[in-house]
């Protein structure tokens, strides 16, 4: 792992990146060089960026699990795990693991030195399940987790495939007949006079726009597909487009749904593992919108006072009104995690019901529209002859 350090030479302030396994691999190399190191951070690398470089943090678990179930003791199952993996970024981060372990820290400590490949989620579930020795059922727990985590995004993706082609393939298609065919099919009504019906001036204005624009018409399409895809990088803006989307009547309900299926399951999960209630509000905040993070504090205090989950929840909008008689239930037979997971299936149920019912009704409408509009530029290329017909009788 890539570690940017600050540090001081003969009284100078120098800032340098290290290669190191893990912090105290990287205080030991200052030491080495003389310097006097006054902080570490790791450095966002391949782990961070996603796709076939990101730490399959499932994967590992799944195996770590399976292995465990074995007969093999933590230290072989990683050991095994690690002499096959072939990749060296992840292979690192796993023998770093190990290099710790051999030191004598406790698994979770191991965890915490690598924190792009394992979220302090992870890390607090480990944590707690030392305290209980029973690390093969917090593995089972978070497989869990992740698993319905990943059927939910799943749903999210496959709904959104097919509009998206649609609209991508339409705008192709229009796009198509304004810049290529209305021009080459305009040459025909050339002659056609000063009396020209008004949709074959629009034709002509538009072929001629073409014809003496054209390149700088497209090259302003790139600029601004460029623009508009590095502004969707920008956390400010898709702040903002979040912040809209929240406002929509049919759609911002279901976002609101869907952030509770992910509060909860998260927050099952945490207190299931032994982890305190207001730590895992505290560690589930993360996973949330910035909308609910006012609420998150707030149900906090609240049940710091001494008031009940339930209650705290009602009072700050964190529950709907199923939930909330779910969480009443959970309180009184004590089994208040179990409950919550149970809340986020029903919320993910609820979320699965409404993309069938949206798809189902967009993808006719998104057709109809596209139809309509590609009729309209088809009509726009006929009806001038039949105009001019019609006038020669």
């Amino acid at each position: 792992m890539r570690y940017e350090v600050r540090a001081l030479s003969a009284g100078q302030l120098i800032t340098l990146e290290v290669d190191a396994q893990h912090e105290e691999d990287v205080a030991r190399q200052m030491r080495s060089k003389g310097y006097e190191m006054l902080s570490a951070k790791p450095h966002a690398d391949r782990l961070r960026r996603g796709g076939s470089k990101r730490f399959p943090l499932l994967l590992l678990s799944q195996e770590l699990l399976a292995l465990m179930n074995a007969g093999l003791g933590l230290v072989e199952a990683l050991e095994g795990i690690t002499e096959k993996e072939h990749r060296t970024e992840l292979r690192a981060v796993l023998q770093g693991v190990l290099d710790a372990l051999y030191r004598g820290r406790t698994f979770s400590a191991a965890l915490e030195l690598y924190p792009l490949a394992f979220p302090p989620l992870f890390s607090a579930m480990i944590r707690a399940s030392e305290k209980t020795g029973d690390l093969p059922e917090a593995l089972k727990r978070y497989i869990g987790y992740e698993q319905q985590v990943e059927v939910l995004k799943k749903k999210l993706v496959a709904a959104s495939i097919y509009p998206l082609l649609l609209m991508s393939v339409g705008g192709l298609v229009v796009l198509f007949l304004l810049g290529y065919v209305v021009p080459r099919f305009s040459q025909i009504y050339s002659d056609s006079g000063s009396n020209q019906p008004w949709m074959l001036q629009v034709v002509l204005g538009w072929a001629g726009l073409v014809e003496h624009h054209g390149r700088f018409m497209l090259i302003s399409a790139v600029g601004v597909v460029i623009a508009a895809g590095y502004a969707l990088l920008q956390p400010q803006v898709r702040g903002r487009l979040m912040g809209l989307l929240w406002k929509l009547p049919m759609i911002g309900a279901q976002m609101h749904i869907f952030q509770l299926a992910r509060f909860y399951r998260t927050l099952g999960m945490l207190l299931m593992g032994g982890i305190p209630v207001l730590q895992a509000l505290e560690m589930a905040r993360g996973l949330l919108a910035a909308v609910f993070h006012p609420s998150l504090v707030q149900a906090g205090s609240l049940i710091r006072e001494g008031r009940a989950i339930s209650e705290a929840m009602e009072m700050t909008g964190l529950v709907t009104p199923v939930s909330l008689r779910m969480l009443r239930v959970g309180e009184k037979s004590g089994e208040m995690g179990r409950m919550m997971e149970h809340v986020a299936t029903m919320h993910d149920e609820e979320i699965a019901r409404w993309l069938e019912w949206f798809t189902r009704l967009f993808e006719p409408l998104l057709m109809i529209f596209i139809g309509v509009v590609i009729g309209g530029v088809v009509l726009m290329l006929y009806m001038p002859i039949l105009e001019l017909a019609g006038s020669l009788q």
